[in-house]
Order: structure tokens, then sequence, then C-alpha cells
């Protein structure tokens, strides 16, 4: 018989601390989750201030105004089988910056000259859609882009807007 007691206060004597260990387990639980909140949350802050400084770095930077050169108007003759055909023109060529702009008025008689052989190349009814538009001012790109010398660097034009465009 006094092992049957035994057991019967084992059994009383378990349940308690079984209460315990469940309060513990909860109050762990929250515990690591408060954590893993706190961490996530601070995390959040660490990349928002991160992507903030770099915006700032991106805004602190100037942004380049455009440099334009405004050339002088070219008239030229155009090709024709229905009679004379003029094209008067002026145009403005965006440069990268003052440095070019200084390089393209040095050699103005080459730019002018590769011009005047472009345009007269060309037929009326050609450049006067909007895709021989867009079309020229490519070939005049590519044309005001050859460098001026044999081994020397490409001019860096990367616009070219027609401020008159006439044919007659």
């Amino acid at each position: 018989m006094a092992k049957a007691p035994a057991k019967a206060a084992t059994d009383s004597g378990d349940a308690p601390p079984a209460g315990k260990s469940k309060k513990k387990l909860l109050i762990m639980i929250a515990a690591a989750v408060f954590l893993l909140v706190a961490a996530g949350g601070g995390a959040l802050v660490m990349m928002k201030k991160g992507s903030a400084n770099k915006e700032k770095e991106h805004k602190a930077e100037p942004a380049k105004a455009p440099v334009f050169l405004a050339l002088e108007p070219f008239t030229v003759n155009l090709q024709s089988d229905g009679g004379d055909k003029y094209l008067q023109i002026s145009m403005t060529l965006q440069v990268q910056d003052e440095e070019q702009v200084n390089l393209i008025k040095a050699n103005m008689p080459q730019i002018r000259s590769r011009l005047l052989l472009l345009l007269s190349s060309k037929d009326a009814t050609e450049i006067l859609s909007g895709e021989g538009k867009e079309k020229l001012v490519n070939e005049i790109i590519e044309k005001v882009s050859q460098p001026f010398t044999a081994k020397g660097e490409p001019q860096k034009v990367s616009g070219v807007f027609f401020t008159s465009f006439v044919v007659q």
C-alpha cells in the first residue's frame, strides 16, 4: 500500500510544475516574437535610411544643363526631277559640354562642308516626311560626330533640333 500513495503524491506534485512550465513557455515565445518584430523593424528603419542617403547623394549631384550650339542657316539645292528645289534650314546641335562647343566652333568649316554635302545630296520628297526628317537628324549627328583628325576622338553630339526647315 505504501507504493500506491506514493504514486498519488507524485501525480499531484507534477501538476503544479506543468502549469509553471506552460507559463514560462508562453513568456519565452512572446519574448522571441517581440525580438523578431523589433529586429525586423530595426532592419526596415536602417534600409530606409540607406535609401534616403542614396537619394540625397543623387540629388546632391546637380543635373547638367544641356549645352546647345546654334549653327548658321544653310541654303542648298536639292536633287529633284521636276525642276529646281531648294532647302533652307537652320539647326541647333546639342552637345555634351562647353569643351565640345569650342571644338566644333574651332572646326566649323569642316562641319559646314560635311553638312552642305549631306544636305545637297538629298531629294526633296525624301526629307519632307517625318521619317525623312528623323533619318536626316541621325545622318547629321553621324557627320558632325566624325573626328576632325585621322586618329582623333569623335565629337559627342546627342541631338539636332531644326529651328527652320523650308523646302521650295
